[in-house]
């Protein structure tokens, strides 16, 4: 038992501690917030309507080899994309509200995948029924526990607009057609934000379901230098990934796919579009159309990432045809499936798993290849 003065003695020192903790800055980093999101002193001054530039991934100054996985973001708890986690509600239904006994929680993943159908003209097939569907996993076929043809699911879009200096001469039609883009894609529901990116990555509208403030900030975006695709592709997935995950989460690219000034790396890049369970769809303008005249391996890397996630990736002979190209990718956004399953067998944690949808006829289906599970 302890005395009066031990009482006393350990009364004060958790006071102590107590203060202690109280003292600590409040304004630490949270390092699960993405980049912008941190909490920064703000100049009072400065209107706060200012594109705000995104700060460029953080990286390592010590060499790694290709594919080191010290130089890739940890897998944080609950956050594989298009993996929810069930933790059953009807379990603590049951128990009664009056009741004292702890929820029973369990340990359930419902993977939830995106598809467009399209026909031999490519253009969006509607209307199937679940049965003209097979859903694998790993080569096992998997039940399909839920099915939505024409998925009501609301967007979240980050709208990306490459304003390098090789994009200058045809950069004002593309402000009009993203513009144009916006005007038609967005329901009350959506949410689009804008960013542009040149040797950094800036946004210019957070996200928002206004046309008008949205078309205002494509129309502002200025011309730049570089060209930072990685860093575009990595920051759009940060930031859908802090998204509701009840919304579909998708990341239009407008570039010329001339990669040079990237801190992220094609890897980190892909490994965060995929953990955030966004669609990629990427528009190229080549400004040189013959191969042997121009950097590819932004291109090749954009078309690994795009079919990753189950977007679409073109190639506009002209600038003109950008209107075309939008008017396709909206109406496959408004006609996409939606299936989800429990993997059985689960996969072990923090891996890639391979995902496969089949359709019967002759139709063409997109989705995402692979997603990463979550930890135990």
């Amino acid at each position: 038992m302890l005395t009066t003065r031990s009482a006393l003695s350990v009364a004060l020192t958790l006071s102590a501690l107590f203060a202690a903790g109280a003292a600590l800055p409040q304004d630490k980093q949270n390092p699960d917030r993405p980049p912008w999101a941190q909490k920064k002193k703000t100049d009072k001054s400065k209107p706060q309507s200012t594109p705000q530039q995104v700060p460029p991934p953080e990286t390592d100054t010590t060499a790694h080899p290709a594919g080191d996985p010290s130089v890739h973001p940890p897998v944080d708890p609950g956050d594989s994309p298009g993996v929810t986690t069930a933790d059953t509600k009807a379990s603590e239904e049951m128990q009664g509200p009056g009741s004292q006994r702890k929820p029973m929680r369990f340990n359930v993943s419902l993977v939830t995948v995106l598809a467009s159908v399209l026909d031999e003209k490519n253009r969006p097939a509607p209307d199937l029924p679940v049965e003209a569907f097979q859903l694998f996993e790993e080569g096992v076929q998997q039940k399909i526990e839920f099915f939505e043809p024409e998925t009501k699911q609301p967007l979240d879009i980050a709208l990306m607009i490459d304003s390098s200096m090789s994009t200058h001469k045809e950069f004002a039609f593309e402000q009009e057609a993203a513009a144009h883009f916006i005007r038609q894609v967005l329901r009350p529901t959506d949410g689009l934000a804008v960013y542009g990116f040149d040797e950094t990555v800036t946004q210019y509208a957070n996200f928002s379901s206004q046309a008008g403030p949205l078309q205002e900030a494509v129309r502002r975006i200025p011309a730049g230098a570089g060209t930072s695709i990685y860093d575009a592709v990595y920051l759009a997935s940060l930031a859908l990934g802090h998204r509701d995950d009840e919304r579909r989460r998708v990341i239009i690219l407008v570039t010329d796919a001339g990669e040079t000034t990237s801190r992220a790396d094609f890897e980190k890049a892909r490994r965060e579009a995929v953990k955030a369970g966004a669609l990629l769809y990427s528009i190229v303008i080549r400004p040189v159309k013959n191969e042997s005249g121009r950097n590819t391996a932004g291109e090749h890397a954009l078309e690994t990432i795009t079919d990753n996630t189950g977007g679409a990736l073109f190639f506009p002979d002209s600038v003109q045809d950008l209107g075309l190209i939008f008017d396709r990718i909206d109406r496959e956004l408004r006609t996409q499936y939606r299936f989800a399953y429990y993997p059985n067998p689960r996969g072990p944690a923090n891996t890639y798993r391979k995902i496969e949808v089949r359709v019967l006829e002759t139709y063409h289906v997109r989705h995402r290849k692979t997603y990463l599970t979550g930890p135990e």
